[in-house]
């Protein structure tokens, strides 16, 4: 049996890699990918066999993979963050039924909520959702009932994918929605370019969060009612009995 190996590679920084995933990319023959995310990794793995594509050509790329793995080869198809979480390990496990000599393996990696959380301090100590604001795949109306039943139950909430070209205003509009649960003073934060060159991390207000501009490599936080800031950092309470809000 062929293996095909499906990679979340963390943030991009390779000292993020997970020592599985590691060994896996050094062992392979085809590294396979989006090509910003296998840009990324060539400079460790210059010897290795690329196979990548642009946006918007998912299944194209996760077609290329199952068929060099069906040749013998050893691949490892890799995803930012984690393979699982708004990556492709699903739709490749469903176009691996048209390739039966091909095994999926899925390796874990850090995904955006938990790279980004430790740059903020401690937002996501107590439960939290985390919602994409792509209406790529997902339509508006579900993405808002989602943030809806989020902000009513106060749930932190993690926001993926809040701004593109085509979708500048999806953060504005997603804090609107939200708006009649959450107070202005709220503490929330932002992270840009998590591992990577210009890496940014941002504490602000609910309100201040309303009117900043964001983009696709930016990951949003948004506290519950208990969390608070001190020294710069976002800290959500557990519930232990030591905690004293400051």
């Amino acid at each position: 049996m062929n293996k095909l190996i499906v990679a979340g590679i963390g943030p991009g920084a390779y000292e993020m890699l997970t020592i599985q995933v590691e060994r896996a990319l050094r062992e392979c023959d085809v590294i396979a990918g989006y090509v910003k995310y296998v840009d990324l990794l060539k400079p460790h793995f210059p010897e290795k066999e690329i196979l990548s594509s642009p946006m918007m050509h998912e299944e194209e790329r996760c077609m290329l993979a199952l068929k060099k793995a069906a040749e013998g080869k050893k691949v490892v198809f890799v995803c930012s963050g984690d393979a699982g979480v708004y990556g492709l390990s699903g739709l490749l496990y469903k176009l691996a039924e048209n390739f039966p000599t091909v095994q999926i393996e899925v390796m874990p990696g850090v995904t955006a909520a938990l790279s980004g959380s430790a740059l903020l301090g401690a937002p996501l100590i107590n439960d939290f959702v985390v919602i994409s604001l792509s209406d790529h795949l997902t339509p508006w109306e579900k993405i808002s009932a989602r943030l809806k039943a989020a902000a009513s139950a106060d749930f932190c909430m993690v926001l993926y994918n809040p701004s593109s070209k085509k979708r500048a205003d999806y953060l504005q509009r997603a804090c609107n929605l939200v708006s009649e649960y959450i107070p202005d003073d709220r503490p929330c934060g932002y992270t840009k370019n998590i591992g990577r060159e210009g890496e940014e991390v941002h504490v602000c207000t609910f309100f201040e969060l309303k009117n900043t501009n964001v983009d696709m490599f930016t990951t949003v936080f948004i506290g519950n009612s208990l969390t608070y800031q001190k020294d710069g950092k976002l800290i959500t309470p557990r519930g232990y009995a030591s905690e004293v809000n400051a």
